[in-house]
């Protein structure tokens, strides 16, 4: 990420809203804003940390109401809510604090709500190789309460469902209940 080039596109931004970007007020906001969205789009490296599931676990694990936090790709406005993630572990159980870490990998980007969840489900999938795998998100998007209809409040739910968890009932239907329990 080019911070510099950011500050000077900020700069500009600011002169075409006619706004004076070297006033007292606004002198020091094209370095603020380029290191926001630095911070904001810029993942924290970890590492997956796995376990061999010796004791035979076989039935869901979930986390419940993960923050995440991310920009809107169309209007780079944030949007915010809470990410359930569950999966149905195979040969390998994986430390818990890593499904969050997954949500914050792919949500420090501009995104879209719907990439968002596939990727997170499609990521555990293949690293983590379940039996299935459950992603749910539910957000309210600044574009759609600061601009546009206005609506405050409004929070949209999208979801990703993989193996077992999206072609078993029983195993959907649990998954389901566990996340609306939240």
């Amino acid at each position: 990420m080019d911070v510099e080039a950011a500050q000077r596109a900020v700069t500009d931004l600011l002169k075409a809203l006619g706004k004076d970007p070297y006033s007292v007020h606004l002198a020091d906001t094209p370095r603020r804003v380029a290191h926001a969205y630095a911070e904001m789009l810029t993942p924290r490296e970890f590492t997956m940390t796995t376990f061999p599931n010796d004791e035979g676990y076989d039935e869901l694990v979930l986390a419940r109401s993960i923050p995440v936090q991310s920009l809107c790709e169309h209007h780079m406005l944030p949007f915010h809510g809470v990410a359930h993630v569950g999966y149905l572990p195979g040969e390998r159980i994986l430390g818990l604090s890593k499904l969050a870490r997954v949500v914050e990998m792919f949500a420090r980007d501009l995104q879209v709500q719907e990439r968002l969840t596939k990727q997170v489900a499609d990521w555990l999938q293949d690293q983590l190789q379940p039996l299935g795998v459950g992603v749910v998100i539910e957000a309210e998007h600044m574009c759609m309460a600061l601009r546009g209809v206005r609506v405050n409040g409004s929070r949209t739910v999208t979801s990703a469902l993989k193996g077992v968890l999206r072609d078993n009932p029983a195993s959907r239907q649990e998954f389901f209940t566990l996340v609306q329990a939240a």
